[in-house]
């Protein structure tokens, strides 16, 4: 038994092996027999191959989108990240612009007058043990900035220099409740204190009462002696209300400030002052009101008819 199914196995190998070189034998020559077998195998094979597409697409698909979506993500926080580059970046720009501006008014202003100045950055803003309103510039004594040197912007006085220290110093602010500058109106020989509020405004007292005081009138800094803590002539702010209570020892008024204590990016400090005063040269030119257009109707009268004659 076991001889005769070796044998049957030889036999079909041997008749396997006599087909395969059979047919290789004609397709080499030309003859189209691998080529039916090739299609009845694909025909038969075909119902097998959609299934199997059927079933497997979703899957591809599936795993396509997973693909795609880690990529879109890691996109989309490339893209978020580059954004927020671009905002810092034009922020940034905003800011060097604003102070390019601001040491440009400041210039000008110290120019006129002829203050020699250490100008300094801004790099904090808030309170000390002392001073409820104050700044911290990027200069000090290596600088050759001292105490009690007064401190402008390009709109006039920002406060007094208080505290120094090698490479930085603290300013009091002029809206600091404690601050205290002499002033003179404008093109007069009038004087007054003015004082600080805590906000943008400050209180002037007048040191005559029979001084005449008016809405729009504007202060300057009437300096001290040896030109510390106050240089004269430096614009101080403009007056916004008058108040005359009867009785009163002295008027009083409200002053509204010139310089904008919370755009402060830039100030300048007044280390030597000039020898003459500049009196009213820094005086900033009052507004002119924006003239309302007016509009003129003309009126062409409607020529009557004539009347007709009978």
């Amino acid at each position: 038994m076991r001889n005769g199914g070796e044998n049957r196995g030889r036999l079909l190998l041997v008749i396997l092996i006599v087909s395969s070189l059979f047919l290789i034998t004609l397709d080499l020559r030309g003859v189209n027999v691998l080529d039916g077998l090739r299609s009845g195998t694909q025909t038969a094979l075909s119902p097998f191959q959609r299934a199997g597409n059927v079933v497997l697409t979703p899957v591809k698909n599936f795993v396509n989108d997973i693909t795609h979506l880690g990529r879109t993500r890691n996109q989309i926080e490339d893209l978020r990240k580059q954004n927020q580059k671009l905002r810092e970046q034009l922020i940034l720009r905003k800011n060097q612009d604003g102070e390019i501006e601001q040491l440009k008014s400041i210039l000008d202003l110290a120019g006129t007058a002829r203050f020699k100045i250490v100008s300094a950055k801004v790099i904090s803003q808030g309170s000390s043990l002392a001073f409820t309103r104050t700044i911290t510039i990027d200069a000090g004594s290596g600088n050759g900035i001292k105490k009690n040197m007064t401190v402008i912007s390009g709109n006039g006085l920002v406060g007094v220099v208080k505290e120094v220290f090698s490479n930085s110093a603290i300013v009091m602010l002029a809206t600091d409740p404690a601050f205290k500058v002499g002033v003179r109106i404008a093109g007069t020989q009038q004087i007054g204190i003015l004082v600080g509020l805590g906000s943008s405004t400050a209180n002037l007292q007048l040191l005559d009462n029979q001084t005449t005081i008016k809405v729009g009138d504007i202060l300057l800094a009437r300096g001290s002696i040896n030109a510390q803590p106050f240089v004269p002539g430096v614009p101080v702010g403009r007056v916004t209300s008058v108040s005359n209570a009867a009785g009163a020892v002295t008027q009083s008024a409200t002053v509204k400030y010139f310089a904008d204590f919370g755009t402060l990016g830039v100030v300048s400090v007044v280390v030597k002052a000039p020898k003459a005063d500049p009196r009213d040269a820094l005086t900033p030119v009052k507004p002119v009101p924006t003239p309302i257009p007016t509009v003129t109707v003309f009126v062409t009268p409607t020529p009557s008819a004539s009347p007709s004659g009978n």
